[in-house]
């Protein structure tokens, strides 16, 4: 079975920062995708960022220049570094992890961006 833990989230005024982390356990296969998603009330998940096990990344226009995705291989731990943050980046942000047709999802963790 595969767990995902998501931290890191919180309040933060608008122009910060945060860094949000996702830990995996588990039987993990060693080729695969991780992605940070959110969601606000209402609508749909949108995904936010993607890094593949050989570290290509890939970014929603939102927040591209903004936000970096990065991963530690060896602790099966993904993070998503999220500067000059607006109050629109307010969501509850979900890590998921997949290879093939399995995909496994997170809690999430809430993010306010807020003054």
């Amino acid at each position: 079975q595969v767990q995902l833990v998501e931290s890191g989230g919180g309040l933060v005024q608008p122009g910060g920062s945060l860094r949000l982390s996702c830990a995996a356990s588990g039987n993990i296969f060693s080729i695969n995708v991780m992605v940070w998603y959110r969601q606000t009330p209402g609508k749909q998940r949108e995904l936010v960022a993607t890094i593949t096990s050989a570290g290509s990344t890939n970014y929603a226009d939102s927040v591209k220049g903004r936000f970096t995705i990065s991963r530690e291989n060896a602790k099966n731990t993904v993070y998503l570094q999220m500067n000059s943050l607006k109050p629109e980046d307010t969501a509850v942000y979900y890590c998921n992890l997949r290879w093939g047709p399995r995909a496994y999802w997170g809690r999430g963790t809430q993010v306010t961006v807020s003054s």
